[in-house]
């Protein structure tokens, strides 16, 4: 009987909905959205519609519940599309930027990430010119035309915005769809489109400060403000990925042999001599004592065995210097990778130290403390 996996926390927020079993959920930083939003667009719908009083306001909040409506559509999109290529989405979350579609698990082939991930923005381009031919049959003028209007540019603005090949964007994902066909290395096209995301940032960063500096332009302070918050978005996305590509080739990479000292099996009715001279004699570092089943039931503490006496380490049992392994405190030394890290997930719940065993016989003491420094390093 197999244990179901735990599902990934949820988003922390109000749920407004479900799509394909996966909730809608508003996150509290869309409210700040919301109000930020509605209050930046309100001077223009004044301008534009020649609205005065709440009525401004009321338009103004149209437009982004009408913005956040296509960013939803745009998430919705991907999940959709995920889900008939096999992937759950786990859920839809609206936030203060923008919004994210979480999953049960990763795209099993570059193409179908590639996929997921354009088909986003490809369904802003639709809404853009939908909402650009209903605008054409209004006055644009008028409140209905100022929305339509601002539904199609906004629209366009997301798909060519998340078009841009770096992470944490959909062409980031797409440039890394792209690096993972063509190494077969799904973690060096996280490394790659991250990088990618990072000059990105630096280059919006520039084009908002230093270009205007170079024409000789005094900058836009509103611009500059907006645009550094984008970028530091999109450099903190983008550096995540960069830590989480590199970890996980780390991990895809780790075998036994990387992580674990070589021990030998021995007998619990040895000696502190006997178990010493085995292991030198296979040039192994670590001893594992082995109960009466073969089981690895403890380890010897070297430490406490070089303390023993040369005259009565002869004498002097093996047990009295081994530190007790509780019962599953074991891995298969065969296993390489993700599921190396998942038995080692199990069994490091009850030990920090773990033997690690291949047929029936001991080849290895795992430490906890090594697997992280491995995968740091």
């Amino acid at each position: 009987m197999s244990t179901p996996r735990p599902s990934p926390p949820r988003t922390r927020g109000w749920v407004v909905g479900h799509v394909v079993g996966a909730p809608i959920i508003l996150a509290p930083s869309w409210l700040v959205a919301a109000l930020v939003l509605t209050l930046v667009f309100a001077p223009s719908v004044r301008a534009r519609s020649g609205e005065s009083g709440p009525a401004v306001y009321l338009v103004a909040l149209a437009f982004v519940v009408l913005l956040f409506g296509s960013v939803l559509v745009h998430e919705l999109a991907h999940g959709l599309v995920a889900r008939a290529r096999g992937q759950q989405p786990h859920e839809f979350v609206l936030t203060l930027w923008g919004g994210h579609t979480s999953f049960g698990g990763a795209a099993p082939t570059p193409a179908t990430s590639a996929l997921v991930a354009a088909v986003g923005p490809l369904a802003n381009l639709v809404l853009a010119a939908g909402f650009l031919v209903a605008a054409r049959g209004v006055d644009e003028w008028s409140i209905g035309g100022l929305l339509l209007y601002s539904g199609a540019i906004s629209n366009g603005f997301v798909a060519v915005f998340n078009l841009i090949p770096g992470l944490p964007l959909d062409g980031g994902r797409v440039l890394e769809a792209a690096v993972w066909a063509v190494t077969k290395n799904r973690h060096t096209g996280t490394v790659a489109a991250g990088w990618s995301g990072r000059v990105v940032a630096v280059l919006l960063f520039a084009w908002a400060l230093v270009w205007p500096l170079v024409q000789g332009v005094q900058p836009d302070l509103v611009n500059v403000v907006w645009t550094v918050f984008i970028a530091a978005f999109l450099w903190a996305g983008a550096t995540a990925s960069v830590r989480s590509g590199r970890t996980q080739r780390a991990v895809h990479g780790l075998t036994v042999q990387a992580v674990a000292s070589p021990a030998v099996g021995v007998p619990y009715t040895d000696s502190v001599a006997h178990a010493g001279a085995t292991a030198a004699a296979v040039g192994a570092h670590e001893v594992v004592l082995l109960s009466p089943d073969g089981r690895p039931a403890a380890y010897v503490d070297r430490a406490a065995a070089a303390a023993v006496p040369a005259e009565v380490a002869g004498t002097t049992p093996v047990t009295s210097v081994a530190v007790t392994l509780p019962f599953g405190a074991v891995v298969d030394g065969s296993l390489a990778g993700g599921p190396l890290i998942a038995a080692l997930s199990e069994a490091t719940r009850t030990s920090p130290v773990v033997a690690a065993m291949v047929d029936g016989r001991v080849v290895g003491l795992i430490r906890a403390a090594d697997v992280v420094a491995a995968i740091r390093a």
